[in-house]
C-alpha cells in the first residue's frame, strides 16, 4: 500500500505541491475564523443534580449563583451617605441591564456585615448575568468595560466567574502566541542540529504549520455542529506542530539513510515510505485511538480535545506520507544542502543505544528492578491528588479577578460568590411549608463550614435565626417552589466544597432537594468523570492492545506496552502533584498559587495525550525491532539493533515534541503550565528511562515469549497483521538468548 502511495506521489508531485499550496490557503483563511466561534464553557455534565437545579433556577425564580461581583471602594468611607447614594445608582443601573435577573449590594440589602470588609475598606456589589458560558462572554464584551475602574466617582474592581473566565480566556490566546513564538526558533535550531542541514531542518517545520492550518479548518467546520471550546486551540497548536515534525523526522531520517546506503532519490523515497511511512500512519491511528478515549466524557470542554487532537494526529500523517514525499522528490540530494556540524555515522557496534541496549540485557533485572523503583519513587506523591474547580487563582496575581477573589478570602467573612443553593421543586403553599422550610434552613446552618443560609423565611446563622424575612426574602419562594442560599465561611471550589455538599444532601430535608454551586458541580464533575472512566480506559487500552497486536504479533508485547505506559504516567502524574499541588515548582517554571489540588480536568486530558504520545514512539521502536527479528529471528539481537537504529531518533523526537509542550510552561495559567509540564515530562521520560531500559530489560527476560501468540491469533495476524516480510521466524529457528547476550552482537 504504501510503496504504491510512494510511487503515485513520485508521478504526480507537482501537482500534489500546488494542490497542497491551494488547500493551505483555503485552510489557513477559514481555519483564522475559527475562534469566534469557539465556546468558553464545556466544563459540566448538563444531566447531572446541579445542572438540572441550575436550570430549575433560572426558569422558575430568574436566578443563579451571583457570577458577576463588584469590589467597590470610596475615600469618603463604604457608609458615607454619598459613597451609599453612588452605589445604589450602580446597582440600579447593573440591575436594567439586558440579561441581568438580579443584582444586589451592601447599600441595597440593609448594609449586612458579609457584604462589606471586615476593615470597612470595600463592600460588594453583586449580580447574575443569565445564559450560558458563551452568552456571558458576550455580555462581559458588550458591558462589562462600563462598571470598572472609576464608575459614578467610586473605585470598582471586578471579580467573580465571569470575569475570571473573561480574564483566561484572554491570557491563554496571548500565551498561545507567545508559546509559539518561542518554541518555532528553538524547533528551528533543535533540528538543524538533528539534521546538520538548514533545508532538511525547514521540512518538518512546513509540514506542522500545514498540519495546523488544515486543523484550524476541520475545527472551523466541525464548530458548526457541535460546540468547541476554546482550549482546542491549545491541542491543535502543540500537538499539531509535535507531531508533524516527530513524523517529518522518522520519514526524513529513514530517507536520508537510504540514500546513504546507495540508493537514488526514488528508490530512497519508496523504501522510506514502505517503512518509516508505514509506522507514520499505525502511530498516527495509535494517537487517535488514544485520544477517541476522551468521546465518552459528557463536557464537551474533553471532548473538544479528541475533536481538534484526532484529525491533527491524522493530518500530520497524511501530510508527512504525501506532502512530504513530494517535497524530498523535487529537492532530490540537496535535502543535504546546507550542512553544518558534518559528522560521520558511528559504526552500528559503538552506537550508544545499541551499546546501553546490550548492557542492560546482561543485567535485565537489577536495572528493571531499578528503574521501576524509580518511577514508582517519583509516582508517590499521585497517591495523594486532590482536584478542585479553575477559579481566578489560575490567573497571574496582576489579574483583576485574582485580585478581587484576594480580598473576597482574605477580607470577608463569607464568601457570597461561592454558596450552594439548594432548591426544592415542590413544597406546596409557601406559607404552610414555612415551618419546615425554618427548620430545614437552621439545620443547615448549624454545619461546620457554613456562614449563613437565607431563604423566604429569613436568614439563619449556627442553628438560629438571625434575621427575619424582609423583601428580598419574597424571591426565595415562587409558584410552590423554593430554595435556600448556602453561604460557606471558605471558598468551597474543593474537597470542602464536595463535603458541604454530601452533608447537604445527606441532611434530613423536609421536601426533595436538588444543590447546586461550585461544590455541587464539583462533585457532580468527579462522579461523572469516574462513572465514565471505565469506558475511555478500556477504549484507550484496547484499541492499544489490538493495534500493537496487528503490528508484532504477539500477546505479550502489547500487554508490556500498556502496563509501562500506565507505570510512566503515573510518574507524570506524581511530579505533577508535588510540584502543582504542594507547590515545590512555584518560582522554578514561573510563579504560580499554589491552591492544594490539581484542576479535575487535567489528569484525564494528560492520561490520554501522553498516552497516545507514548504509544506513538512504542509503535516506532517496535516496528523496527520487528523489521530486524524477521531477518534474524534473533530476540536480544534485534532488540540491540531496533534499539541502536531508533534510539537517536527517538529521543531526537521526545525532544522536538518537548519543546513544543514546554512553551506551555511559559503561560501565565497555572493548569497550562501543568499541562505543558506533564506532557514534556512524560515524553521524555518515555524515550528515556521506559524504551532505553525497560524495553530491553522486559524483552531480554521474557526472551522467546515476546514473539509467542496463540495458534487461533497467529492465523489471524497471518491474514490480517501489518507486516514486511514472511513474518516472526519460527521458535525453531531462534538461537537462545543467552548466546547473543554472550556474544554481544546476536545471530545476523
Amino acid at each position: 500500500m504504501f510503496q504504491r502511495l510512494a510511487q503515485a506521489v513520485l508521478q504526480r508531485g507537482r501537482r500534489l505541491l500546488y494542490a497542497s499550496l491551494l488547500l493551505f490557503v483555503v485552510a489557513a483563511a477559514v481555519g483564522a475564523t475559527v475562534l469566534p466561534k469557539l465556546s468558553a464553557g464545556g466544563y459540566s455534565d448538563t444531566g447531572t443534580e446541579s445542572a438540572r437545579a441550575a436550570r430549575f433556577l433560572e426558569e422558575r425564580f430568574h436566578a443563579g449563583q451571583p457570577n458577576l461581583v463588584l469590589l467597590v471602594k470610596d475615600d469618603r468611607g463604604i457608609d458615607d451617605k454619598g459613597t451609599a447614594a453612588a452605589a445604589a445608582k450602580v446597582t440600579e443601573r447593573l440591575s436594567k441591564e439586558p440579561d441581568v435577573t438580579e443584582a444586589y449590594s451592601y447599600w441595597s440589602t440593609g448594609r449586612p456585615e458579609a457584604l462589606r470588609a471586615t476593615d470597612a475598606k470595600s463592600a460588594l456589589i453583586m449580580a447574575w448575568v443569565k445564559g450560558d458560558e458563551d452568552h456571558v462572554q458576550k455580555w462581559m464584551t458588550d458591558h462589562a468595560d462600563d462598571y470598572q475602574g472609576t464608575v459614578e466617582g467610586l473605585d470598582i474592581s471586578q471579580g467573580g466567574t465571569a470575569k475570571a473566565s473573561e480574564e483566561i480566556i484572554g491570557q491563554t490566546m496571548k500565551d498561545l502566541v507567545k508559546a509559539e513564538a518561542i518554541a518555532m526558533p528553538i524547533l528551528l535550531v533543535v533540528l538543524i542540529f538533528v539534521f546538520r542541514g538548514v533545508v532538511a531542518a525547514a521540512m518538518p517545520l512546513v509540514i506542522g504549520t500545514l498540519t495546523m492550518a488544515c486543523a484550524f479548518f476541520v475545527l472551523r467546520i466541525l464548530s458548526v455542529f457541535t460546540d468547541v471550546s476554546v482550549f482546542a486551540m491549545n491541542i491543535t497548536t502543540g500537538l499539531g506542530l509535535g507531531l508533524a515534525v516527530d513524523y517529518s523526522l522518522f520519514i526524513i531520517s529513514r530517507y536520508r539513510e537510504e540514500l546513504a546506503r546507495g540508493a537514488d532519490t526514488d528508490e530512497a523515497l519508496i523504501a522510506s515510505m514502505r517503512t518509516a511511512g508505514r509506522t507514520v500512519a499505525f502511530s498516527a491511528v495509535t494517537v487517535a485511538l488514544a485520544l477517541s478515549g476522551l468521546l465518552v466524557f459528557p463536557f464537551y470542554f474533553l471532548r473538544s480535545f479528541a475533536y481538534a487532537g484526532i484529525p491533527v494526529a491524522l493530518i500530520a500523517a497524511l501530510a508527512s506520507v504525501t506532502v512530504l514525499p513530494a517535497l524530498l522528490k523535487v529537492l532530490g540530494p540537496r535535502i543535504n544542502s546546507l550542512q553544518i556540524l558534518k559528522r560521520r555515522k558511528p559504526a552500528a557496534e559503538k552506537n550508544f543505544w545499541q551499546r546501553t541496549a546490550m548492557v542492560v540485557m546482561r543485567f535485565p533485572l537489577p536495572v528493571g528492578l531499578a528503574a521501576v523503583a524509580l518511577l514508582l519513587l517519583l509516582g508517590a506523591p499521585f497517591l495523594k491528588m486532590k482536584m478542585s474547580l479553575a477559579d481566578e487563582r489560575v490567573l497571574p496575581t496582576s489579574a483583576g479577578s485574582f485580585q478581587v477573589g484576594k480580598a473576597l478570602r482574605e477580607g470577608y467573612s463569607s464568601q457570597e460568590n461561592g454558596s450552594e443553593l439548594v432548591v426544592m421543586r415542590e413544597v406546596g403553599d409557601p406559607a404552610q411549608a414555612a415551618g419546615k422550610i425554618g427548620a430545614y434552613a437552621r439545620q443547615l446552618s448549624g454545619l461546620e463550614g457554613v456562614s449563613r443560609v437565607d431563604t423566604y423565611t429569613g436568614s439563619y446563622v449556627q442553628g438560629k435565626q438571625a434575621a427575619p424575612a424582609g423583601p428580598a426574602s419574597a424571591a426565595f419562594a415562587a409558584e410552590q417552589s423554593a430554595y435556600l442560599k448556602v453561604v460557606p465561611k471558605e471558598p468551597e471550589t474543593d474537597d470542602a466544597g464536595r463535603e458541604l455538599v454530601r452533608e447537604i444532601r445527606d441532611a434530613d430535608a423536609p421536601f426533595p432537594v436538588q444543590v447546586t454551586g461550585p461544590g455541587a458541580i464539583l462533585e457532580d464533575s468527579l462522579d461523572s468523570l469516574t462513572s465514565k472512566m471505565p469506558w475511555a480506559l478500556g477504549i484507550v487500552g484496547g484499541s492499544t492492545l489490538v493495534l500493537l497486536f496487528l503490528l508484532t504479533g504477539s500477546v505479550l508485547l502489547p500487554l508490556k506496552a500498556l502496563v509501562l505506559n500506565m507505570l510512566s504516567l503515573s510518574t507524570t502524574f506524581g511530579v505533577l502533584v508535588w510540584g502543582f499541588q504542594e507547590g515545590h515548582l512555584n518560582g522554578v517554571i514561573g510563579s504560580f498559587t499554589v491552591t492544594g489540588a490539581i484542576t479535575w480536568s487535567v489528569p484525564m486530558l494528560l492520561f490520554c495525550v501522553a498516552f497516545g504520545l507514548s504509544m506513538d514512539y512504542e509503535v516506532f521502536l517496535l516496528s523496527r525491532i520487528k523489521e530486524e527479528y524477521e531477518q534474524t529471528g534473533d530476540n536480544v539481537a534485534s532488540v540491540a539493533r531496533g534499539l541502536g537504529r531508533t534510539g537517536s531518533l527517538v529521543s531526537a523526537a521526545a525532544v522536538l515534541i518537548a519543546i513544543v509542550f514546554a512553551g506551555f510552561m511559559t503561560s501565565s495559567i497555572t493548569y497550562l503550565k501543568a499541562i505543558g509540564l506533564g506532557l514534556a515530562l512524560a515524553v521524555i521520560m518515555d524515550a528515556t528511562v521506559v524504551r532505553g531500559l525497560l524495553v530491553p530489560a522486559f524483552m531480554r527476560l521474557a526472551g522467546r515469549a515476546n514473539w509467542w501468540a496463540p495458534g487461533p491469533l497467529r492465523l489471524l495476524h497471518r491474514k490480517i497483521g501489518l507486516r514486511e516480510g514472511d513474518g516472526p521466524a519460527p521458535l525453531s529457528r531462534q538461537q537462545d538468548d543467552s548466546d547473543s547476550v554472550a556474544s554481544g552482537t546476536g545471530r545476523s
